[in-house]
């Protein structure tokens, strides 16, 4: 099991812990719009770091960013597993021709 497979699970797990005592509870309680307003605003700040130059940022913002992708999701009930499914079927895909298969 993957690292992002492993903490999918525990977002999975805080669904029903107690919203004050969990950020994961808090933002799945406020339904997929927060998730995904969470999750933009972590995206922005990745971008940011990404083009700051300052690498460690970037890696922390990208943790940020996987982390709320994951939180996202999960308000969406989708699991991690499908997406790394839909990664794996594109993999040897060129990308012209993945994008223009949609």
């Amino acid at each position: 099991m993957s690292v992002l497979e492993q903490l999918a699970e525990v977002v999975r797990e805080r669904r029903h812990a107690d919203p004050r005592s969990s950020w994961t509870a808090k933002l799945l309680q406020g339904g997929p719009q927060l998730c995904a307003k969470k999750f933009g605003e972590e995206a922005v700040e990745t971008v940011i770091a990404g083009v700051s130059g300052d690498k460690k940022a970037l890696i922390s913002e990208s943790a940020d960013a996987l982390f709320h992708l994951l939180v996202l999701l999960e308000a969406n009930d989708v699991a991690i597993r499908e997406v790394l499914d839909e990664l794996e079927r594109r993999q040897g895909v060129s990308g012209i021709e993945e994008k223009n298969s949609r």
